[in-house]
């Protein structure tokens, strides 16, 4: 394994293969970040076939470049956000809001315990008794935030 990494990275060829191989990694593994990686293996590809620059050298720069192409990279996709078609995707507890759940334990002095579905959640608002229903109106961390219904 090592002959066949030392071969790719001492020929501008090499550096030229390794960037497409991890371009097409990219391809199978979408994640956006291989691809940055692959850039910089083409850019490094290029720059030792204009220079007659050492495996060292070439390695060094390809480090360098590693870093600076993931940092742009990253920083082009923060200023770039792509917008989701379920923005709550991930949030669960947002995304029960206005569900109307059964109080399984009464909410007394602003604290209880309401079902959502098979499982059970902590909630705060108003008092309210055992099963008694009451609207989900928000999510504060873990707890949910309900109202009478």
């Amino acid at each position: 394994m090592n002959d066949i990494l030392q071969s790719l990275v001492e020929t501008p060829a090499g550096w030229l293969a390794l960037a497409a191989i991890l371009a097409a990694l990219e391809i199978v593994m979408p994640g956006v970040f291989l691809i940055w990686i692959a850039a910089a293996a083409a850019v490094t590809g290029a720059i030792s076939f204009l220079l007659p620059i050492g495996t060292a050298v070439q390695l060094i720069l390809f480090a360098i470049l590693c870093g600076l192409s993931v940092y742009f990279g990253r920083r082009w996709y923060l200023n770039r956000p792509v917008p989701s078609s379920d923005p709550l995707l991930n949030d669960r507890a947002a995304r029960l809001v206005g569900e109307r759940v059964e109080v399984v334990e009464a909410i007394h002095n602003g604290a209880g315990r309401v079902k959502v579905g098979d499982s059970i959640w902590t909630a705060r608002g108003a008092d309210a008794p055992a099963g008694s229903i009451v609207r989900i109106t928000g999510a504060a961390g873990s707890e949910l935030l309900v109202e009478p219904s």
